[in-house]
């Protein structure tokens, strides 16, 4: 239990720290992305 307790916050921390190290243009590209896949979605769900 312990083990697998260390396991997720270390996996939280370093996935911290890739996020800190993306440049801007991938988060901006991310962005993009999410909003497209939010926009597909809204027009799924109004139908």
């Amino acid at each position: 239990m312990a083990l697998s307790l260390l396991y997720l916050m270390l996996r939280r921390v370093l996935e911290l720290l890739a996020v800190m190290a993306r440049g801007d243009f991938s988060k901006d590209v991310e962005i993009l992305v999410l909003r497209h896949e939010i926009a597909v979605l809204r027009s799924c769900a109004a139908r």
